[in-house]
């Protein structure tokens, strides 16, 4: 058995094509073909002396080739010694896999990147599911656990803490998947976000979104995952110090005189009463119409005196017209039913019960402006966590005036009249008296003066 190559002795310059000639007594074979491969005429009269190493040896297309020849001789005679009579086809069915080989792995090595590839694409990933997330709550196609589309404040709020994730991916070396949510991210992620100086609440919004991305990917089986749950992965908060307006500060805004100032202004001051009147979120209290205003005939019967028997009472059917605000409060979806005070239906009549509707950034900034000009100057002490330490910042009362106050203010009013709490939560539409008592923001003194004028024990 036999393997050898040679060349054509009629090509004395140039390149020559090599001839592999295959030769075997048992099996029996004699096979001479073209291998495809060509070679220097110089260099293949100096393979086979002392000097071709020491002038080839380094040359990586000549070690290529040799090597190629060397695969190919092996492979014809590994057949071979299996006993199999190759015929002329089989000899070029095995030069073509030695000399393509090197082409065929690439492309299966590209085959196999392409198929990873597309894997990946088809797989869920963490950052890939926010944004299914995301984008599903923006178009209608998710919803929430009511059964009620995600509103504008809810979306604004999830982009955020998918921008403040995306921006810590990009600092790291890789991005992070479901199974990499550990205390070692969560350690890594807070102080990303306490480096770039937010504060506490905004860093534990970002947790508490991310950490309700990983339940709702955990329920739709996209991972199993169960250290996000950890009471240590926590997106902690503090109570803000916000404020309310006392009933004085109330009497100096509606007192102010804006006559000289844009319409927009008188507007925005009665559409903040009427929040503080009905103790509702803006989105509730500054789209009121006509057709939430409802008129009830309350009936009652009460005793009088009988002019037809000195002395004695009878009973009579008194009827009293009552005016309400029925609400189905967007963010919640409860209804509440609110009365009308003397007040807010002044305002309401003021509009013939069709107050016009003014954007909440209007109503921010010309509440400011209206509680500046009411000289609500007092100095409030704010304290909040920020970068991770504690900040202190005396700002002006009239600066922290908002659309939200009116709500705080109307709770904190209605408790400190002496309303009963649970009376104060139909109207505000709270679910627990803990969530209620974050809204009331009186002060000590206030409280005690509550409690003096209710309990005869302290008479």
């Amino acid at each position: 058995m036999s393997t050898t190559f040679f060349t054509s002795t009629t090509i004395k310059d140039g390149k020559a094509p090599i001839i592999v000639r295959v030769q075997s007594r048992n099996p029996k074979i004699s096979v001479i073909r073209k291998t495809g491969l060509v070679v220097s005429v110089k260099v293949w009269e100096k393979r086979n002396t002392s000097t071709f190493g020491s002038r080839y040896g380094d040359n990586p297309d000549i070690k290529k080739l040799f090597n190629r020849l060397e695969n190919i001789k092996n492979a014809v005679e590994g057949q071979i010694a299996l006993g199999k009579a190759l015929k002329s086809e089989d000899v070029k069915e095995l030069i073509e896999k030695v000399i393509f080989r090197e082409a065929i792995e690439e492309e299966q090595r590209k085959q196999e990147e392409l198929r990873l590839q597309q894997e990946e694409e088809l797989r869920m990933t963490l950052i890939k599911y926010f944004e299914k997330f995301y984008n599903e709550a923006k178009n209608g196609s998710r919803i929430t656990e009511k059964g009620t589309i995600y509103t504008p404040g809810t979306l604004t709020s999830i982009k955020q803490a998918m921008d403040h994730f995306m921006s810590f991916e990009a600092t790291q070396a890789k991005p992070h998947d479901f199974a990499d949510i550990n205390m070692d991210f969560y350690l890594a992620y807070t102080a990303f976000l306490n480096k770039r100086n937010y504060k506490l609440n905004t860093i534990g919004k970002n947790i508490n979104w991310l950490k309700t991305i990983m339940s709702m990917a955990e329920t739709e089986g996209y991972h199993s995952s169960q250290v996000y749950k950890d009471k240590r992965f926590k997106g902690a908060r503090v109570e803000v110090d916000t404020i309310y307006l006392t009933k004085d500060d109330l009497d100096k805004i509606r007192a102010v005189d804006l006559s000289n100032e844009q319409p927009g202004y008188a507007l925005a001051r009665d559409i903040f009463m009427i929040g503080v009147w009905t103790a509702q979120r803006v989105s509730d209290y500054n789209n009121i119409k006509k057709k939430n205003i409802k008129e009830y005939t309350v009936r009652s019967i009460e005793d009088v005196d009988d002019p037809d028997n000195p002395g004695k009472t009878k009973p009579i059917i008194v009827e009293r017209q009552t005016r309400v605000i029925e609400i189905v409060q967007k963010k919640t979806g409860t209804k509440v039913v609110v009365p009308c005070s003397t007040e807010l239906l002044k305002i309401l009549e003021k509009y013939n019960f069709d107050v016009p509707h003014l954007s909440d950034q209007k109503v921010n900034d010309y509440m400011k402006e209206v509680a500046k000009l009411a000289e609500l100057d007092e100095e409030v002490r704010i304290e909040y966590i920020k970068g991770g330490r504690k900040e202190v910042e005396f700002i002006p009362k009239h600066d922290l005036v908002h659309t939200h106050t009116a709500r705080r203010t109307g709770a904190t009013l209605m408790y400190l009249s002496g309303m009963d709490i649970y009376d104060i939560m139909k109207i505000t539409g709270h679910s627990t008296p803990q969530t209620l008592k974050k809204y009331i923001k009186a002060d000590e003194l206030e409280v005690v003066d509550k409690i003096v004028n209710k309990y005869d024990y302290f008479k």
